[in-house]
């Protein structure tokens, strides 16, 4: 008789590959980027994730910019500038059967640690270096 495989590990098998995929997409599209992308306009870019869709047609690649509102603005539309050319590399380099379609998204999640970060140093109370809090 044949093998018979249940639809939930077929299931597990694609999410596991597509998250090497994805983690894989992560390093090449950071790679890009750094190297061999040369607008100005990209400003201090780390790419800091990816995602990929159930069927690999498509990637979120989550980026984090240093900088105002504008420069973090510029820097996305320098990346969407790029995109092909980046896709293109990345097409290249992980050989997929289709490579994805690339979709930048701004990573918040930097910013957001710092505004905690501030928000918890100003209602903490400050301790000198040589006071010690164990009494």
């Amino acid at each position: 008789m044949g093998q018979t495989t249940t639809p939930h590990l077929v299931g597990e098998r694609v999410k596991v590959r597509n998250e090497r995929i994805a983690l894989q997409i992560q390093r090449e599209a950071s790679d890009v980027i750094h190297q061999h992308v040369k607008d100005p306009g990209i400003g201090f870019v780390t790419v800091t994730g990816a995602e990929i869709s159930s069927d690999a047609t498509h990637a979120k690649i989550f980026v984090s910019v240093m900088g105002s509102a504008e420069e973090k603005q510029a820097s996305l539309i320098a990346l969407e500038r790029a995109k092909g050319f980046i896709r293109s590399e990345i097409g290249r380099r992980i050989r997929l059967r289709i490579t994805p379609e690339l979709h930048f998204k701004l990573d918040e999640s930097m910013d957001y640690s710092v505004k905690i970060g501030r928000v918890l140093s100003e209602i903490m109370p400050v301790q000198d270096k040589g006071e010690r809090g164990d009494g």
